[in-house]
């Protein structure tokens, strides 16, 4: 399976998750390029869209190798063999390092307005893809501190060894394809995949704001 683009995605799950309608829920997009899904999802479900902002943590010595996430106020999700292999001094920096960027992130991006209130309720988090997992995680773990009434989680397409660690922490996993043979880049899924700029993720949230 393969997806035209972030929108043709959004609308394919939009249809999958449209069962959670009744249940009046909150869209929480995972990164920039959720937003993207998000925001019709938003739409099909006549949901508010607000965002989980996750930053992750590379290796010292590579910073393309993730080795821990972290979601806005969430403890962070790390590889525990490759913790073990940095400075416990380093790694901290790095956490308050990604705390300061997060707080940064979300004023940009919602100046004054404060994220949704979702205890009792249901929530939906939404991504483009997923990588190692760590995002996801991370962002998982962050909304299960402001106590929901039920989590969901929306991803396209999963690894099959990745689904099964999400269908262990949440309700419920959606997702259009569980591929046991992961193509290791989210990209591949996908006719195109541009990066996704601040001012589009601005005019989807202002725009799902509305509505």
């Amino acid at each position: 399976m393969k997806f035209e683009d972030r929108k043709d995605a959004g609308i394919r799950l939009a249809e999958a998750l449209e069962k959670f309608k009744s249940e009046e829920p909150v869209v929480f997009a995972l990164s920039k390029g959720g937003v993207v899904l998000g925001a019709e999802i938003a739409s099909k479900l006549g949901a508010p869209l607000d965002m989980i902002f996750v930053k992750k943590i590379g290796h010292p010595e590579n910073s393309e190798f993730t080795i821990c996430a972290m979601a806005d106020d969430g403890p962070p999700v790390c590889t525990p063999d490759e913790i073990q292999k940095v400075s416990s001094k380093w790694l901290d920096k790095e956490i308050d390092r990604g705390r300061r960027e997060i707080r940064k992130r979300r004023e940009k991006y919602f100046g004054e307005m404060t994220s949704h209130d979702v205890e009792g309720k249901t929530v939906i988090i939404v991504d483009d893809g997923i990588a190692t997992g760590l995002s996801v995680r991370a962002g998982i773990l962050e909304m299960k501190e402001r106590k929901p009434k039920k989590l969901v989680v929306a991803i396209p397409v999963v690894p099959s060894p990745t689904s099964e660690i999400l269908k262990a922490m949440v309700d419920e996993l959606v997702s259009l394809m569980i591929d046991p043979h992961y193509l290791g880049t989210v990209g591949l899924y996908y006719h195109r995949f541009d990066q996704v700029e601040d001012e589009n993720v601005v005019t989807l949230l202002r725009s799902a704001s509305k509505k």
